[in-house]
């Protein structure tokens, strides 16, 4: 069992929702980044997604299209991210890490290099946005072997054979994309991802994460209901521009946001 596994495990048993906030690494300077994680987990995340910043970010819209601009005039790399979850775990090995960004740094790297670099490091998941299940077969596999776990999106027009076929290439969760559009392009339709999350689920065993229009307490526990839990991205990256200068106002900021999701999160509890 992954640590996602087991993590997404003993929340289901004890009637509780992850809470999923996604930082991008190097943003806004790559000293800031392993403390900046360890403030989410302070502020009660269960699972970190940390975006390698890349020039061309095209799922993403301009938040975190500028926090990958910020990472990279910094210089920050696919190798210095691997170390930045390797310092992290000197003093974390609970808290599951998942890699999350495109797959032009891993191709640059070179697959198997990467998988061994990142596995040595305690990353927990692989999440390759342009990497569809159809071309991960020689790259997925190197994951899994290494007890990474490959995780693919899932969006509101995706078909039932599509998202069995993703299933079935997946492991940890599946990230369901709440809305048609870039990250933080639209207002969530809640009622809509609830019915979508709700035929997901007919059609696989694995945890659903919501992803894409998480903004509070209020969507994250609306969100909750509805799936396993909930991934909170734009908002987060936001807070990091306007307190970037000031590291300590930072931190306040991004535990103001996330403290109240967690507990509208554990008002959900069965």
């Amino acid at each position: 069992m992954s640590r996602i596994e087991g993590v997404l495990k003993s929340l289901k048993e004890q009637g509780r929702k992850a809470l999923i906030p996604y930082i991008t690494a190097g943003d806004p300077e790559p000293g800031q980044t392993v403390s900046l994680m360890h403030t989410l987990v302070d502020a009660g995340s269960d699972i970190i997604e940390l975006g390698v910043p890349f020039s061309d970010p095209m799922a993403d819209g301009p938040v975190i299209q500028l926090a990958c601009e910020r990472a990279l005039v910094h210089g920050t790399s696919l190798r210095q991210v691997i170390g930045m979850v390797k310092e992290f775990r000197k003093t974390n090995t609970t808290t599951p890490v998942v890699l999350m960004g495109y797959l032009n740094p891993m191709e640059a790297m070179g697959y198997e290099a990467f998988a061994d670099a990142a596995a040595d490091a305690g990353v927990d998941g692989i999440l390759t946005v342009d990497l569809p299940p159809e071309e991960a077969e020689d790259v997925a596999p190197l994951f899994s072997a290494r007890n990474m776990d490959p995780i693919f999106l899932l969006a509101p027009t995706t078909t039932d054979e599509r998202i069995k076929a993703i299933s079935e290439h997946s492991s940890g969760y599946v990230y369901y994309v709440s809305i048609k559009g870039v990250t933080g392009s639209a207002t969530i339709n809640v009622d809509e991802v609830a019915k979508k999350v709700a035929h997901v689920h007919e059609l696989t065993a694995l945890p659903v994460g919501v992803g894409f229009g998480i903004r509070d307490a209020e969507t994250a526990a609306a969100v909750g209901k509805v799936s396993d839990g909930v991934i909170v991205g734009s908002v987060l990256v936001d807070t990091i521009a306007r307190h970037q200068t000031d590291p300590e106002a930072l931190a306040k900021a991004l535990t103001d946001l996330l403290h109240p999701m967690r507990e509208a999160l554990d008002s959900l509890a069965s």
